[in-house]
Order: structure tokens, then C-alpha cells, then sequence
């Protein structure tokens, strides 16, 4: 089965993970946006926007490099970028039903923030 290319940068993104918390940034909703840009011999440019769990998180260098280094590694990317923003706010409501369970929020979420993208 073959993966689109939204489905191969996700993928990446479910391999980068919070030094601080075992889940992925994925299932976290830490990523905002993802932009692929189609440029040269099948390549793609890949700009994301993320959020961190707090404004005072000393890894967002950290994982921001991990997802550019991962992405830029794969056969399909040229460039990525990672863009931080607290825009809006991260809030456990954010994460994956799995990822809430695994860290025991067990509390219903009744206004679940979209974390899907097209």
C-alpha cells in the first residue's frame, strides 16, 4: 500500500516525540499546520507550525530539529521547516483520545479541539 505524501510527513511526525512526555507530537496536537509545496523532481517543501505543552519548554529547539532532520531524511523532501507558535494555546483537550488515556486524562472531552488538516 502506498502512502500519500500527507500520510508519509504524519508518519515522520508520529516518530518525533517530547523528550518530557512518551507520546508522539502528533497524538499530542502539537502540530498546527502542516504546508507541502510541490518544487522539483517530485521533491517537496514542507513547512510546519507547532505549539509546545507550555511557552517555558527549554525542548522546543530540541524537537523542532528532530522533525526538520527527520522529514529532510526521507526521500521526499528537500527543505522543512519548523515554525514555533503559542497561537493558540495548547490545551490537553489538543491530544488524541489514545494519547489522554495513556497520560490519564480520563475526564470526557465534550468541545475536542480539530486537530486534523487538509
Amino acid at each position: 500500500m502506498n502512502l500519500s505524501v500527507d500520510e508519509q510527513v504524519i508518519d515522520v511526525l508520529k516518530q518525533c516525540y517530547d523528550p518530557e512526555i512518551p507520546i508522539d507530537l502528533w497524538s499530542l496536537g502539537l502540530i498546527y499546520h502542516i504546508e507541502i509545496k510541490d518544487i522539483e523532481d517530485g521533491l517537496k517543501n514542507v513547512h510546519i507550525i507547532m505549539s509546545l505543552t507550555t511557552p517555558g519548554c527549554k525542548m522546543g529547539d530540541s524537537m523542532s530539529l528532530d522533525i526538520k532532520t527527520k522529514l529532510e531524511a526521507t526521500e521526499f523532501v528537500k527543505e522543512a521547516k519548523v515554525e514555533i507558535t503559542f497561537e493558540p494555546p495548547w490545551t490537553p483537550e489538543m491530544m488524541a483520545e489514545d494519547a489522554r488515556k495513556k497520560l490519564g486524562f480520563t475526564k470526557p472531552v465534550e468541545n475536542k479541539v480539530n486537530t486534523t488538516w487538509e
